[in-house]
């Protein structure tokens, strides 16, 4: 959690993130807090440590660490849920964005050639070594075909210049704005200037 995000903010981020109600959510920390566990719909939720000014949550998805922050007693003992007033945060609408951009991304088996604005995620198998072309401003450019999956198949993913260094094989990726071509019969994605990639993890960091 960042310093500069309050332990209401985040409170009201991980109700959204993990769709849990938030008042289910803010009752399940107060009864850890008083009884050092409980679970509230996927999550379950610890106290590590309390002293009188605050308490040390633990809370976990399963076997993962969803998060571990400090919540002051003075939160827990509001007797409106406070955390309802911060369901309009940055974080949280940066979190609707991007999970909106993730429900209109495509399967790689429904691209087709001619397709523009063309969103997917999808984990980077292989990355060949780079090679210098020509571009048809008379410049010389580094250009590597990508080879990317999802569930649904596998495509090539034309990388320039920066774009090539900026992932790597294993890395689960974004692609937003891409459009969809064909060179010598083989489908191809290409990111143009409007289009962006991003490393999953790198995007989940800044939450």
């Amino acid at each position: 959690m960042r310093n500069k995000v309050s332990a209401g903010e985040y409170l009201a981020f991980l109700s959204v993130k993990y769709e849990v109600d938030p008042d289910e959510f803010f009752n399940a920390v107060i009864s850890a807090g008083e009884n050092r566990k409980c679970r509230c719909g996927n999550l379950s939720i610890e106290c590590r440590s309390k002293t009188k000014d605050k308490a040390m949550f633990l809370i976990m998805k399963e076997s993962k660490v969803v998060a571990q922050f400090p919540v002051s007693i003075e939160l827990l003992s509001e007797r409106i849920n406070p955390i309802r007033k911060l369901m309009q945060t940055d974080m949280i609408r940066r979190h609707l964005v991007k999970k909106n951009k993730e429900s209109c991304s495509l399967p790689i088996r429904d691209l087709r050639t001619g397709m523009s604005q063309v969103n997917l995620r999808a984990r980077v198998l292989e990355i060949p070594a780079p090679r210098q072309v020509m571009t048809r401003f008379g410049n010389y450019a580094s250009v590597a075909h990508a080879l990317i999956e999802d569930e649904t198949g596998t495509i090539k993913l034309c990388l320039w210049n920066e774009q090539i260094n900026s992932v790597s094989i294993g890395d689960t990726i974004q692609v937003d704005n891409a459009r969809m071509s064909s060179f010598r019969g083989e489908r191809q994605l290409s990111i143009g200037k409007k289009g962006t990639i991003s490393n999953v993890e790198t995007l989940i960091s800044r939450q």
